[in-house]
């Protein structure tokens, strides 16, 4: 199955709902670039969730002390406790956080990245990280970035399988 004619599955981890908001913008814009597009709160959720042949964006939030967002715990957690190789999965990360603390800036979605690196997942691109300091619209920047990626991923040459 080539990029193109797989699902985009958005995989949400959230605290104040921006990032479901940014997943649903993403949703209604970008489907001129691939179809479907699901948006899926992580709540209740496991490693199963990469169990399809589809390409994946996580885009969450960061919460606390760099942690990834209540709805996305037990989604992390099985990461770790249900290890299993995730090669076939392809991935990009929206990250959102707060510059103003430097030390866990946009944690939540880099926690979900190292942890899907370590299972053998092939993240497409760089991580998108979102500063809700910096004044710019976390919608209107996810989806810009979205659609840069899409174009990048849906090329025949950029993903293997």
């Amino acid at each position: 199955m080539n990029a193109a004619s797989r699902p985009l599955i958005i995989l949400v981890g959230t605290v104040t709902n921006t990032a479901e908001q940014v997943a649903r913008a993403i949703e209604m814009d970008c489907a001129d670039l691939i179809q479907p597009i699901e948006v899926h709160r992580m709540e209740g959720l496991d490693i199963r969730a990469f169990d399809r042949d589809a390409l994946y964006v996580i885009c969450s939030s960061t919460h606390g002390a760099g942690d990834v967002p209540q709805n996305a715990q037990t989604l992390y957690e099985s990461l770790g406790s249900e290890p299993r190789y995730l090669g076939h999965v392809r991935y990009g990360v929206i990250a959102l956080g707060d510059s103003i603390y430097p030390n866990t800036f946009c944690h939540g979605g880099l926690r979900f990245d190292e942890r899907l690196a370590d299972l053998g997942a092939v993240r497409l691109g760089e991580v998108f990280r979102h500063d809700a300091s910096d004044g710019t619209d976390a919608v209107a920047a996810g989806v810009a970035w979205c659609r840069n990626w899409l174009a990048q991923c849906v090329k025949p040459s950029s993903i293997h399988t």
